[in-house]
């Protein structure tokens, strides 16, 4: 893949195919990377280890659900919990605006602190710089997370075969939504509606003790939603993934909101969901253990795994289907 636009545009960091041609086509060549994975594998003094790094700046900071803060901490563990890892410790950094309110600080701090220890995990470290007024949008956060990776696990796209079936721990686009309606962008009532934002450890652990000899795959579908994430395993595992429109939650007024804007749910981001590949004999029994949780009821099979072309269809409510790519453009920037 090369990568030929002449400059950066919000679309490169939608999460979808402009994200894909800026690192692949760019990034990972000018630095020598030749895995694109959640988490990096390591091995230490024996020790299996995940490593991943993140970086946020949501717009607003704060949200139905959450904030920026957060968002930080759960966006790492996330993404070491569906690369097969316990969450072990993170270093947070912030980059703060001259002009910050004490006050907006303070709470962004409390909500980082409040999220680790919900997610069971320590702050090691981090580091803090401020810029002049007009330069970061009030706050930015980085992090930086690593765990401790299951033996048990292997969850190479390559394992992936026909057969197996799609799994998703919950309803999708609430956060992408939530912070649409925030912003004031739509005017809508969604009192309920708020970001799903969370740690999914507990429930990819369960996945995980339940159904570890069949447990394929795993990623948690934030920027670019549920059908980037699928698109790209399509590609990376060489398979065709087919869904069940009718199988896959979504609130009524999410699904209203994207019907006004034009969006699919497939595509907006979620940050507290995730999708994992199962082998069928095990599918009931992994299911079963995540619904034992509270906050996984929802989960449910939503497709299957078939020889093909490497694309992501869906079997819509008529009985038609269609194929529904990655993500392109960026209706929603700045999410997470």
């Amino acid at each position: 893949m090369t990568f030929t636009d002449s400059q950066i545009e919000l679309a490169h960091g939608s999460g979808g195919k402009a994200t894909r041609r800026l690192i692949e086509g760019l990034i990972a060549p000018s630095l020598g990377v030749d895995t694109l994975m959640d988490a990096a594998s390591l091995s230490l003094g024996g020790a299996e280890l995940a490593f991943t790094a993140d970086s946020f700046v949501v717009h607003p900071l704060r949200f139905a659900g959450g904030s920026i803060g957060d968002l930080a901490i759960n966006g790492t563990v996330n993404d070491l919990a569906v690369s097969g890892a316990k969450p072990i410790a993170l270093t947070c950094c912030a980059i703060l605006e001259a002009g910050l309110p004490t006050e907006t600080l303070r709470l962004v701090l409390d909500d980082v602190r409040k999220a680790a220890e919900l997610a069971g995990v320590s702050i090691v470290g981090g580091d803090t710089k401020v810029v002049e007024h007009g330069k970061a949008d009030g706050l930015y956060l980085s992090t930086a997370g690593i765990g401790l990776r299951d033996p048990r696990l292997n969850l190479d796209p390559a394992h992936v075969k026909a057969g197996d079936v799609v799994l998703l721990s919950g309803p999708i686009a609430d956060h992408g939504i939530t912070i649409l309606l925030t912003r004031g962008e739509l005017d809508m009532e969604a009192d309920d509606l708020q970001s799903d934002s969370r740690s999914v450890y507990p429930y990819t652990a369960a996945l995980t003790d339940a159904a570890h000899a069949g447990l394929r795959w795993m990623r948690d579908p934030t920027r670019g939603g549920l059908a980037s994430a699928l698109n790209e395993l399509a590609r990376d595992a060489g398979v065709m993934v087919q869904l069940r429109e009718a199988d896959i939650p979504v609130r009524p007024e999410v699904r209203g909101a994207c019907e006004v804007l034009g969006l699919d749910p497939l595509h907006v981001a979620n940050e507290g969901q995730f999708v994992a590949i199962v082998a069928p004999e095990l599918a009931e029994a992994g299911l079963a253990a995540i619904r034992a949780l509270a906050g996984g009821e929802e989960a449910c099979l939503i497709g299957v795994i078939k020889d093909g072309p490497p694309v992501l269809t869906c079997l819509t409510p008529y009985g038609s289907e269609r194929v529904v790519d990655m993500l392109v453009g960026d209706p929603l920037p700045r999410i997470c």
